[in-house]
C-alpha cells in the first residue's frame, strides 16, 4: 500500500491529543507511518503506544536539537522520511507548529499543500480533502494533482481510530540548520488551573455567551462542563464582556473546535462563532430566543432560560452517572 506519513507532535515528552486522529486519517489513505522527532534515546515507549493507535511503521528521528530549535527538527524528520519512504501524502495537525512545518516542507519539496481539512479520502491516485468554509456555510473539496500531497487536518475532525498494529521501526539521526529556525531559549510551563480537557481538540465542549449575564453566572458553564468531562469555551461577546479569558474564545477570531459534542449556553450564534464550531458532530443549544441563529446549526435545541434548564440537566447527568 501507499505510505502516508503522519507527524506526531510532542509536548512535555508526551504525544499530543491529535495523534489518534492523524493516524486514523493516514490509515484511510494508505499505510500509516508515524514520524516523531525525539531527543536521542527518547523514543522508548513511544513505539508500542503508536502501534496501539494504528501506526504500521514508526520513523524515529533523533536530534539533540529537539526542544532547542522551533520546528527545525520536526521539519528535518519529515524531510528525511520523505526521502527514504517516498510517501504519497503527509498529514500533520492544523496547529501552529503543524502549519509551520507543513508550509516549510511544501516549499522544500515543491509538494502541493492542503490546509485545514476536516475530512480526507483517496480517489485513485489523488488525495481529496474536505473543508468547512465561509463560516461553516459550505463544504468544499480540494485536491493535489500528483504526489505527494501535504495536508493539515483540523484537530478533532477525524473521530474514528485506526486498527492496532505491530510497527516496524526505523531510527535515524537528523540535524537542523540553526540559521533557519528560531532558537528556544527557555520554556515556562503555564498552569492551566484546571483538570478540564484542553479546548483545542477536546471531544466535548460547553460554551457560554453573553446570555449568562455576568462573570459570576458563567460558573454555570463550568459546572456543566465538569459534569460532562468537557472543555470550557465562550463566544466573543462573553470574552469581550470579561466573563472569561480570551483563551476560551471559540470562533473565527478564536479557537476552531470540532468536538463530538458542543453545548452552547446563551449564545446567539453569530457567524464568526459558528465558523469555529459548526463542524461539531452533535450541537446542543439552549437559548431564550427561539429565533437565535444558533438553532439553525443545532441538532438539538431548547428554548428556555439556561439558569432553569442547565441545573436540571446537571442533576440528570449526575443521577445517570450514579446508577
Amino acid at each position: 500500500m501507499n505510505k502516508i506519513l503522519a507527524l506526531i507532535e510532542m509536548s512535555g515528552g508526551e504525544m499530543c491529543s491529535t495523534t489518534p486522529g492523524l493516524l486514523a486519517a493516514a490509515a484511510r489513505l494508505g499505510t500509516p507511518v508515524a514520524v516523531v522527532a525525539v531527543a536521542p534515546g527518547g523514543g522508548t515507549g513511544l513505539v508500542a503506544e503508536l502501534g496501539s493507535l494504528g501506526a504500521e511503521h514508526v520513523y524515529l528521528a533523533e536530534s539533540d536539537q529537539v526542544g532547542k530549535l522551533l520546528v527545525g527538527p520536526q521539519l528535518e524528520a519529515l524531510s528525511a522520511a520523505m526521502t527514504a519512504l517516498q510517501p504519497v501524502a503527509v498529514v500533520v495537525a492544523n496547529s501552529a507548529e503543524g502549519r509551520d512545518v507543513a508550509a516549510r516542507l511544501a516549499a522544500r519539496t515543491r509538494a502541493g499543500l492542503i490546509v485545514d481539512a476536516v475530512d480526507v479520502r483517496s480517489e485513485g491516485e489523488r488525495i481529496v480533502a474536505t473543508h468547512s468554509v465561509f463560516g461553516g456555510a459550505y463544504a468544499v473539496e480540494s485536491t493535489v494533482e500528483g504526489a505527494p500531497a501535504i495536508v493539515t487536518v483540523r484537530q478533532g475532525a477525524i473521530e474514528e481510530r485506526a486498527n492496532a498494529a505491530t510497527p516496524a521501526v526505523t531510527t535515524v539521526t537528523v540535524s537542523a540548520d540553526p540559521a533557519h529556525s528560531a532558537v528556544i531559549e527557555s520554556v515556562s510551563a503555564r498552569d492551566a488551573g484546571s483538570d478540564r480537557p484542553e479546548l483545542r481538540g477536546a471531544a466535548r465542549v460547553v460554551s457560554g455567551g453573553r446570555g449568562l449575564g455576568s462573570r459570576e453566572s458563567f460558573v454555570l458553564v463550568e459546572q456543566l462542563a465538569d459534569a460532562l468531562g468537557a472543555a470550557v469555551g465562550a463566544s466573543r461577546a462573553a470574552v469581550d464582556a470579561g466573563y472569561v479569558a480570551q483563551t476560551s474564545q471559540v470562533g473565527q477570531t478564536g479557537i476552531t473546535v470540532s468536538p463530538q459534542l458542543y453545548v452552547a449556553l446563551g449564545i446567539s450564534g453569530a457567524i464568526q462563532h459558528r465558523a469555529g464550531m459548526q463542524t461539531a458532530k452533535t450541537i446542543v443549544a439552549i437559548n431564550t430566543d427561539a429565533d437565535a441563529p444558533i438553532f439553525d446549526v443545532a441538532d438539538f435545541g431548547v428554548v428556555g432560560d439556561v439558569f432553569t434548564v442547565v441545573p436540571q440537566l446537571i442533576e440528570a447527568i449526575k443521577a445517570r452517572a450514579s446508577r
